[in-house]
């Protein structure tokens, strides 16, 4: 599931913590584009499948104002439909609820929305202008860095950017979106077919294992490619994949440093 970092995210939590009891509801969430902002506890303890079908299904639809959709939950509620409604607070930013035949949309919408959200309308325009980095504009990251994904592999969330210093980013001319998402992308595939597996009682297909991996005791924790337009760095902790998008000029003796560094700065100063 992605994720967007914000710095007031502990403000943010109590404010929608309150707006989703007052809604008389346990499960509720605030998106920016398709990404979590920050979810109720109850909303973290659905299935995985849901959570990401459920950001799917708001990301997916037109922009409005509120919505009331009737939702099934495959593992929670396959059968008995529970109600999904959202709000848009700002341009690309909406909180959601999960409830049953009550409130009804109006209520929330009328009563509820500008007692909660108005409040916090800075902290709110914060959380859009984080994206599409997705962490604070605050937060420092290396020059030389196009894009990353980082994997939190315990809460099976994610934070990924192709533009990690912003909209303006001179470099986009270099390497556009479109082919750093494609490099990201292989560069993921490669290392955990390969070099990361998932560990599980089931037998990887051998196709995907590079015949020197084979032979080894030892599970790798770090890989780089270098190419002409790029280079990648991935590296994994106990619980955390991260994998880093260069820019070719960057000495591949620094890339390491600079990866372990963001990590650091990703995992330990906003505890992702």
């Amino acid at each position: 599931l992605g994720c967007v970092l914000v710095t007031d995210s502990e403000r943010l939590q109590e404010a929608l913590d309150a707006f989703v009891a007052a809604a008389d509801s346990h499960f509720g969430c605030l998106m920016v584009a398709g990404k979590m902002v920050v979810a109720t506890a109850k909303w973290w303890r659905l299935e995985a499948q849901e959570v990401m079908l459920l950001a799917w299904l708001v990301a997916s639809l037109p922009p409005s104002s509120s919505r009331d959709y009737p939702i099934y939950l495959p593992h929670g509620s396959p059968t008995v439909p529970h109600r999904l409604l959202t709000f848009q607070l700002l341009p690309g930013l909406e909180v959601c609820l999960l409830c049953g035949p009550a409130p009804s949309l109006e209520h929330v919408h009328t009563q509820l929305v500008a007692r909660y959200w108005s409040p916090e309308l800075e902290m709110l325009k914060g959380c859009v202008r984080a994206h599409p980095r997705s962490v604070p504009h605050s937060m420092p990251l290396h020059q030389s860095i196009l894009g990353f994904l980082l994997i939190n592999t315990e809460q099976n969330k994610n934070l990924f950017t192709l533009q990690p210093h912003g909209s303006e980013d001179s470099s986009l001319q270099a390497l556009p979106i479109e082919r750093r998402e494609c490099i990201l992308r292989s560069f993921y595939s490669l290392a955990v077919s390969t070099y990361f597996p998932v560990e599980s009682g089931e037998q990887e297909p051998v196709a995907l294992r590079e015949d020197f991996a084979a032979g080894f005791s030892h599970t790798a924790v770090e890989c780089y490619v270098a190419a002409e337009d790029h280079k990648c760095y991935g590296l994994q902790s106990r619980q955390h994949q991260l994998f880093v998008l260069f820019t070719p000029i960057v000495p591949t003796f620094a890339l390491r440093h600079i990866a372990t560094k963001t990590l650091t700065l990703l995992t330990k100063e906003v505890s992702f």
